[in-house]
């Protein structure tokens, strides 16, 4: 797991008891050695763990100090043995006659270094500022802990050096709630993920606000961020503690524990770092704030330490969307939907609007992409104000149409109140082939009518059903047609641009093309989306039918029992693979042997053997590189995701790049 570059971090909920220092060092301790079985590398732990936050005076007694001090070098002494990761412990500590609420950094049987809290809270049930001084109040750089000399203050990081990119900036509670958290300036000089040592109590409400900045302050930084709060032991006179504990990435919650839970608890996530610093290294305004003066940011201190990777737990606990481009939340799939749906045809209305509000033409197929092409320039004429007289809806059945997908394309024109205007292009094609003394499957074309020629199509042995010429010539003739007929709208996806799955000068060219940034298996689920809510009765059914057609150029013959021959995913391999690839390697830039590595842990909707993974990633790749000559001449489209291949916008690419790096770490991955 760390390999790829997944670190597993954890939030510690232990038993408490107020003032027990003991209690806790060994619950604090017994905590340790389950995060060790589960492989932890980073473990949180809450504010003030030792003795409890709730001490309030009780923190001034000497005798409370020194216990503190005490469970502290229990911890330190044992936490050797126990634990291999780095652990962060809360405590008070009197330092040259000031108290300071503190996060000890422990890893190997050692003490890394002291963070005390930045931002002292003192108001409605706060009291910090009564207890502790602000960490500005430390005049020295270093303190006695735990038998050791120790680096201290909130100016530190701690950087890893087994393991690239991890870097940890620790802030305390109340540090996170402020307008310039300590995070956000460790995040600027490389902190890659924060732990926040919290004893935040529970009210109607917070729990939301709390986790909103969790998610905010990750996304903000880029970062990982572990969060661990206290729990039911420290509630307490007037305040209630849950044990509410997050783990976030960037902007994103990976887990959550329940709160008011009585028993002990950890909470483990693994954090991709690898995909933090991919999108540190893509956003690089993240590091313009490091060349402001004011944050005074040259005063960091990296202290390093070596973090020892070897397995201990094979489980990977990250959960692994096999389907990323679509929500699995149905509530939040259908919410997704609808602002794709609108966007694109907000996005068409401008450019309409823009040229004048001409005719547009569309080729339908009977096939996904041109059914959400299509309900795009319904919805958009409509909207306005346009007669849908205006769609020049056009079908053109050639050598391999189906009855399948033709009743498709009229049952939806049917549906959607529009005329179908249907040319069968097989004469055009057939005389553009004589004109290039082309003989289509090694058929001489001298004297054969478009019957005779599709007679002896049909009659093909299975071996000899390939002949490009014979698919190109009818995609462009389908072109020519709809260029002519008025303003073209584009109906290919994403999937099938990163594939070259288009043919050039053809159905890869438009006017303008609302699809152009949505992959297939996302098209798919917006058809669907559209029959459940936007259409019922026969319009519905005809959507549901489209949906369940298997995906098919129909450009080579049909059989003799007119059953199409050709199938698309047997060709360039299933679309939520493909997809799933496009995902990891275009939005996260993840190697090969990374891509393969998640797909081993995701859920498809069949079983794909690891075998039959590598092939169809090996074929992505070689298509993805042979094909940017087509992606670098695409016409205008709306981006509406994270990914997008618009040569003008998220994905230049040189032409000619060759691929052998990235086949060769598909083999050995």
């Amino acid at each position: 797991m760390n390999t790829h570059g997944f670190l597993r971090v954890a939030a510690a909920c232990p038993e408490l008891r107020v003032a027990d220092c003991h209690f806790n060092a060994d619950r604090t301790l017994a905590l340790m050695a389950r995060a060790e079985t589960q492989g932890v590398n980073l473990l949180v732990f809450p504010e003030c763990g030792l003795t409890g936050y709730t001490c309030h005076d009780l923190f001034h007694l000497q005798s409370l100090q020194r216990a503190a001090e005490e469970a502290l070098a229990k911890v330190v002494e044992k936490s050797g043995t126990v634990f291999r990761g780095v652990a962060l412990v809360g405590l008070p500590l009197a330092i040259e006659g000031q108290l300071f609420n503190c996060a000890a950094v422990i890893h190997a049987g050692k003490v890394l270094g002291i963070v005390p809290k930045t931002y002292l809270p003192n108001y409605k049930e706060f009291y910090d500022a009564r207890y502790f001084c602000p960490a500005d109040n430390a005049n020295f750089s270093a303190a006695s802990c735990a038998g050791q000399s120790v680096p201290f203050g909130t100016n530190l990081l701690f950087d890893c050096r087994t393991m690239n990119g991890f870097t940890l900036g620790v802030e305390i509670c109340e540090d996170l709630w402020m307008p310039v958290a300590p995070s956000s300036l460790q995040a600027v000089m490389g902190a890659t993920v924060f732990a926040n040592l919290s004893a935040s109590n529970e009210v109607i409400g917070k729990a939301g606000y709390r986790r909103q900045l969790v998610s905010a302050q990750s996304a903000r930084c880029i970062g990982g961020y572990v969060y661990a709060s206290c729990g039911e032991g420290e509630s307490t006179t007037d305040t209630v503690f849950g044990g509410h504990c997050l783990i976030a990435e960037n902007g994103a919650i990976v887990a959550e524990s329940e709160r008011f839970r009585h028993a002990q608890r950890l909470l483990v996530a693994d954090i991709d770092v690898e995909r933090l610093l991919h999108d540190r290294i893509q956003t690089n305004s993240f590091h313009d704030a490091n060349r402001s003066a004011d944050l005074s940011l040259g005063k960091y201190r990296t202290l390093s330490f070596d973090l020892e990777l070897s397995a201990r737990e094979p489980k990977f606990v990250r959960a692994v969307d096999p389907h990323p481009f679509v929500p699995s939340d149905p509530a939040t799939r259908d919410d997704r939907c609808r602002e794709i749906f609108q966007t694109q045809v907000a996005a068409l209305g401008r450019r309409l609007s823009h040229v004048n509000f001409p005719p547009v033409s569309i080729g339908v197929s009977g096939g996904l992409d041109s059914t959400l092409a299509l309900l795009v320039v319904c919805k958009t004429m409509d909207e306005l104000g346009v007669p849908r007289d205006r769609v020049h809806a056009l079908t053109m059945p050639g050598f391999g149409t189906t009855r399948e997908t033709r009743a498709n394309a009229d049952g939806l024109a049917g549906a959607l109140n529009i005329a179908l205007h249907e040319i069968d292009i097989r004469a055009m094609c057939l005389e553009q082939m004589r004109a290039l003394g082309h003989a289509p499957f090694g058929i001489k074309l001298a004297g054969e009518t478009v019957e005779s020629l599709s007679d002896k199509l049909r009659r093909l042995p299975p071996h000899n059903r390939s002949d490009l010429t014979f698919e190109n010539v009818q995609a462009r003739v389908r072109t020519s047609l709809l260029m002519n007929a008025g303003f073209v709208i584009g109906t290919g996806d994403l999937s099938e641009l990163a594939l070259g799955w288009c043919t050039y000068n053809a159905d890869h060219m438009s006017m303008y093309n609302p699809n152009v940034s949505i992959p297939k298996t996302l098209v798919k689920f917006l058809v669907q989306w559209a029959a459940e809510n936007e259409f019922d009765g026969p319009a519905r059914d005809t959507l549901l039918a489209i949906v369940n057609t298997a995906i098919r150029p129909e450009l080579l013959p049909l059989d003799e029992g007119g059953a199409a021959t050709q199938l698309t995913e047997a060709t360039v391999g299933p679309y939520e693979l493909i997809d799933f690839f496009l995902y990891h390697f275009l939005r996260f830039g993840a190697e090969p042997r990374k891509i393969l590595f998640l797909a081993g842990h995701a859920k498809f909707s069949r079983t794909y053997e690891p075998d039959e993974v590598r092939h169809w990633l090996k074929e992505f790749l070689r298509r993805f590189f042979a094909s940017q000559y087509k992606r670098s001449c695409l016409p205008d489209g709306p981006k509406v995701g994270s990914v997008s291949l618009s040569p003008r916008g998220d994905w230049r690419m040189p032409s000619d790049a060759a691929v052998r790096v990235w086949l060769d770490a598909a083999e050995g991955g």
